[in-house]
C-alpha cells in the first residue's frame, strides 16, 4: 500500500498537468493579480518614500515649523520669540519680492529674494548648494540662484543678473545654484501654478537686502522651530501677540506653506488612489479565480470521486484545488511586486525632478510586499472557497455519478418566430444563454469591471482638460495679470490703461485671510471684484456670472466644502493685512471654480470693511496682442509692478503640471485598465471555450463547419459583452467620482460627470479587446485535436 507520501505527490503531480492544461486562464489571471499588486507596491512604495526624502530633507536643512511674516520688527523681538514655551530655535530674516531681467526675453520674471547670515549657516531654512559657493562676507552684489530656474534659463555660475528691488535696479552675479526644502514647489506668491521658468528666488547676503529693503536691524519675517511634541496653535497665538504692534500678517505652521502643501496633497492623493484602484483588480481576479476553479471542478467531477476512492481524504483532495487556486495568485504576486519595483523606480525619477528634491531614493517597505502577497492570497481563497465547499461535500459515489440532468422547463423556450428568424448555430447560441444566466450575468460582470476602470480612467483624464478650459477660458478672459508690492490707489488702474498696447483694465484687490466656521478653518484670500468682471470672473455651475453681493462673501464650492458651510450661513474671515479686522460675512454665492478655493467681495464693499477706500492689489488686462514687448518693456519701469503673467503662459505651466506627478499616474491607470480590460475579455473567452471544448468537438464530428463551432463559442461571448456595456457604463460612472477624488488636490479639482465620449471609446476598447480575444481563441478551435478532446481523462 502506498504512503501518504506517495498519494500527496501523485496529487502535486496532477496539480502541475492541470496548470499547464489551463495556463492561458491562469496567465490572464495571474496578470490581473499582478496588476493590483504591482499599483499597491509602487504607490506604496513611492508614498513612503515622499514621506522619508521629505522627512530628511526638511530636517537635514532645519525647515522651520512656524512661518512668522511681518511689516518691520526689531531684532530685539527674536529672544522674545525664543521664549515662548516651546519654541527650539528662532531665525529672523527678510524677504520681499523683485523682478528680474532674463537677456533675450520681453517679459520681466517674478523673483523672491531671501537674506542669509554673512558669518554663519543659517539655523533654520538652509540651503543646499549644488553648485559654486554661497555669497562672501562684504559682498552685496553676490547671488544664490535657485536651481530650477537657473536650469530653465541655461545660467551658470558667473553669469548676471539684473533685478529690480524695492524700486532700484541692481546688478548681481551668480556665484552659486542652491536648493531648498522651502522651494520644492516654485509658486510665485499670489499665485496657484508653479513655472520653474517664471519664478526665481535670490538669496543675499542679509546687510545687502536689509539695505535693499530698509530693514537695518531689523526682520520681515520670523522663523521658528518647535520642540518635540509641542503644540503649534498656542505658538501661533504667541507670536502673532507679539507681532501683532510691528505690523505681523499672521504667523502659520508648516502644514499651510504653500510648497509643503501641495507635497501633501500629491502624497494625500496616492494614498486615495492606493486605497480605492488595486482592490478593484483583486475583486475582479477573485472573480475570475471562482469562474475557472468552478468549471474545474465541474468538469472533473468524475476524477475527484475516484481520487477519493483511492484512499485521499477530502482535506487533501480539497488542499489540492486550494494549492492551484494559491499557485496563480503567488505567481501574480511575484510578478506585481517585481513590477512595482520597476514602476516606482521610474516614477522616482518623474517626482524628484517634479518637487526639484536633491535626492530621492525609491524605497518599498518589506510591509508592501507582504500586505500585496497577502491580499492576493485572501482575493484567491473568497474567489475559490465556495467551490472548495463542494469538492470538500462531495461523496465519492456522488461524485462517480453523472450529475443530474439540468431542467430547462423553466428557463424559457424560444417561439415559433425565433425559431424561424434564427438558423441553428444562433438558436443554439441563445438557448445557451436562457439556459445559464447566472453564468454569463457574472461573465458580463468581470468585464464591465474592466471597461468601468477604463471608461473612469478617460473620464478623469477628460475631466483635466475641463480644469484647463473652465479656467483659462470661462472664468479668466484676460491676456495679462499684473500684481503690486502694495496696495496702490485704484487711480493706477488708469495709469495702467495708458500703456502700449492696452485695451482694457479690471482691477482687483486680493488680502490674506483665514476663513473660520466652527472648527473648520482654511489660510487663503479674499479678492475683491469690480462690478460685472468681465475680465476675471465668478461663475456658477452654469458659467453664468455671479454678481457681486452689496454685502456678504462669494465662496469657491471646494472653499465651501472644507469649510463645511453653504449659502445663507456666515464665515468669520480673519483678515492678515493692515488693522487685521475680523469680518463676520454671510455666504452670498457658491462659485464654480476649479482651481483653488478663492473668495470674492466685491472691490468697494471689501474695501470699506477694511477701512482702506480706493485700494488695489493688481489688475487684469486685455491687451493687442502685437504690443506684448512695448508693453512689457514699459512695466519694468513701473517700480510698484511686483509681477508680470500672460495668461497663455500661465495655463501652458498648469498643463505641464498637469501632465507631471499625479498626471503621470492617470496615463499609468489608464495603460493598466486597457490590458485589464483585455485580459478580462480574452480570459472569458478561455474560459467558455474550456467548458465547451467537448461541446464543440461532438459538433464537428456531427458535420458542423469550424466557422458554426466558432459562431456558438463566440457568439455566446458576443452577447456577454453587448450585456456588459450598459453595465460598464454605470461602472464607470460611479468610478469616475472614487478616482476623480483621488486626483484632485488643494490645487486644481479634477470635475466628474458623464461624458459620452470616455465612455465611447471605453466601450470601443471592449469590443476591439472581444474581437482580438476571439480571433486568438478561434484559432485554438481550428486546432482542436478532436479525438484527444472526446477522450474521457481518467
Amino acid at each position: 500500500m502506498r504512503s501518504s507520501g506517495d498519494l500527496m505527490r501523485a496529487l502535486d503531480r496532477k496539480l502541475l498537468r492541470d496548470m499547464w492544461r489551463i495556463k492561458g486562464q491562469a496567465g490572464a489571471i495571474a496578470v490581473v493579480v499582478a496588476v493590483g499588486v504591482l499599483l499597491q507596491v509602487m504607490m506604496s512604495g513611492m508614498i513612503s518614500s515622499l514621506e522619508e526624502t521629505r522627512a530628511t530633507y526638511y530636517e537635514r536643512y532645519r525647515l522651520a515649523d512656524v512661518f512668522a511674516p511681518v511689516t518691520r520688527a526689531p531684532q530685539k523681538m527674536l529672544s522674545r520669540l525664543a521664549d515662548i514655551p516651546g519654541v527650539a530655535a528662532v531665525e529672523g530674516r527678510v524677504q520681499g519680492g523683485a523682478l528680474v531681467d532674463i537677456a533675450g526675453q520681453d517679459w520681466p520674471v517674478r523673483a523672491q529674494v531671501m537674506s542669509l547670515p554673512e558669518w554663519r549657516d543659517p539655523w533654520l531654512n538652509d540651503v543646499y548648494l549644488s553648485e559654486g559657493q554661497r555669497p562672501r562676507i562684504g559682498r552685496t552684489d553676490e547671488v544664490l540662484l535657485l536651481r530650477s530656474f537657473a536650469q530653465a534659463h541655461d545660467l551658470v555660475l558667473g553669469d548676471v543678473l539684473s533685478a529690480t528691488l524695492y524700486g532700484s535696479k541692481r546688478t548681481f552675479r551668480i556665484v552659486g545654484i542652491a536648493q531648498s526644502p522651502e522651494f520644492l514647489f516654485t509658486t510665485a506668491p499670489g499665485e496657484l501654478v508653479p513655472d520653474d521658468a517664471r519664478f526665481a528666488v535670490l538669496w543675499l547676503n542679509a546687510e545687502a537686502l536689509e539695505a535693499a529693503f530698509d530693514l537695518k536691524g531689523a526682520f520681515n519675517e520670523a522663523l521658528l522651530s518647535l520642540e518635540r511634541g509641542a503644540e503649534v496653535a498656542p505658538v501661533l497665538a504667541a507670536v502673532d501677540a507679539l507681532l501683532d504692534r510691528y505690523g505681523g500678517l499672521g504667523a502659520y505652521a508648516l502644514e499651510d506653506q504653500v510648497s509643503n502643501r501641495f507635497l501633501s496633497e500629491e502624497i494625500k492623493g496616492l494614498q486615495a488612489t492606493s486605497k480605492a484602484v488595486p482592490p478593484i483588480f483583486m475583486a475582479v481576479a477573485a472573480f475570475l479565480l471562482y469562474i475557472v476553479v468552478r468549471r474545474m471542478v465541474s468538469a472533473e467531477r468524475e476524477q475527484i470521486g475516484l481520487i477519493k476512492a483511492f484512499g485521499y481524504t477530502d482535506t487533501e483532495v480539497s488542499l489540492h484545488y486550494f494549492q492551484l487556486v494559491v499557485s496563480i495568485a503567488l505567481a501574480g504576486a511575484a510578478l506585481g511586486c517585481l513590477g512595482g519595483v520597476w514602476a516606482g523606480r521610474a516614477l522616482a525619477g518623474l517626482y524628484q525632478a517634479l518637487y526639484h528634491l536633491p535626492f530621492l531614493v525609491f524605497r518599498v517597505d518589506p510591509s508592501s510586499f507582504a500586505s500585496g502577497v497577502l491580499i492576493s492570497v485572501l482575493a484567491a481563497v473568497v474567489g475559490g472557497v465556495s467551490v472548495l465547499r463542494q469538492v470538500f461535500a462531495l461523496t465519492p459515489a456522488v461524485a462517480m455519478r453523472p450529475p443530474a440532468p439540468s431542467d430547462y422547463s423553466k428557463s424559457g423556450a424560444l417561439t415559433a418566430s425565433l425559431k424561424t428568424w434564427l438558423d441553428q448555430p444562433s438558436r443554439m447560441v441563445l438557448r445557451r444563454v436562457l439556459r445559464n444566466p447566472g453564468r454569463i450575468f457574472g461573465a458580463a460582470i468581470g468585464i464591465a469591471a474592466g471597461m468601468g476602470l477604463s471608461s473612469a480612467q478617460m473620464s478623469v483624464m477628460s475631466g483635466f482638460n475641463d480644469v484647463l478650459d473652465t479656467t483659462y477660458g470661462v472664468i479668466d478672459r484676460s491676456d495679462v495679470a499684473v500684481t503690486f508690492f502694495e496696495q496702490m490707489p485704484d487711480k493706477t488702474a488708469f495709469d495702467l490703461a495708458h500703456l502700449p498696447g492696452v485695451i482694457e483694465v479690471e482691477p482687483i484687490r486680493a488680502v490674506g485671510a483665514v476663513l473660520r466656521n466652527g472648527t473648520e478653518s482654511y489660510r487663503g484670500s479674499v479678492t475683491g471684484l469690480v462690478e460685472n468682471a468681465q475680465l476675471n470672473r465668478a461663475v456658477d455651475a452654469d458659467h453664468a456670472d455671479i454678481a457681486m453681493p452689496d454685502s456678504g462673501i462669494v465662496l469657491a464650492k471646494s472653499l465651501a466644502d472644507t469649510l463645511g458651510i453653504g449659502a445663507g450661513d456666515t464665515v468669520s474671515v480673519e483678515v492678515l493685512e493692515g488693522r487685521r479686522p475680523i469680518l463676520e460675512l454671510r455666504v452670498a454665492r457658491i462659485a464654480e471654480t476649479l482651481m483653488g478655493a478663492p473668495a470674492f467681495m466685491h472691490i468697494e464693499v471689501l474695501n470699506r470693511a477694511l477701512g482702506e477706500p480706493g485700494r488695489i492689489s493688481g489688475a487684469f488686462m486685455r491687451v493687442d496682442a502685437g504690443a506684448y514687448p512695448a508693453l512689457f518693456a514699459a512695466l519694468k519701469d513701473v517700480p510698484s509692478v511686483a509681477g508680470v503673467t500672460r495668461k497663455n503662459d500661465a495655463r501652458a505651466a498648469m498643463k505641464k503640471l498637469m501632465d507631471e506627478g499625479a498626471g503621470t499616474m492617470r496615463y499609468v491607470m489608464a495603460l493598466i485598465a486597457g490590458v485589464i480590460t483585455f485580459g478580462i475579455v480574452y480570459n472569458s473567452a478561455r474560459i467558455s471555450f474550456g467548458e465547451q471544448s467537448r461541446d464543440l468537438a461532438s459538433l464537428r464530428v456531427m458535420g458542423f463547419t469550424q466557422g458554426e463551432a466558432a459562431f456558438i463559442l463566440l457568439g455566446e461571448l458576443a452577447i456577454v459583452v453587448l450585456l456588459a456595456l450598459p453595465i460598464g457604463v454605470l461602472l464607470g460612472y460611479g468610478l469616475s467620482y472614487l478616482v476623480a477624488a483621488g486626483f484632485s488636490t488643494d490645487l486644481y479639482q479634477i470635475p466628474t460627470g458623464f461624458r459620452p465620449d470616455a465612455f465611447g471609446v471605453a466601450g470601443l476598447a471592449v469590443v476591439a479587446a472581444a474581437l482580438i480575444g476571439g480571433w486568438l481563441v478561434k484559432r485554438e478551435i481550428e486546432r482542436v485535436d478532436l479525438v484527444a478532446t472526446l477522450k474521457t481523462r481518467e
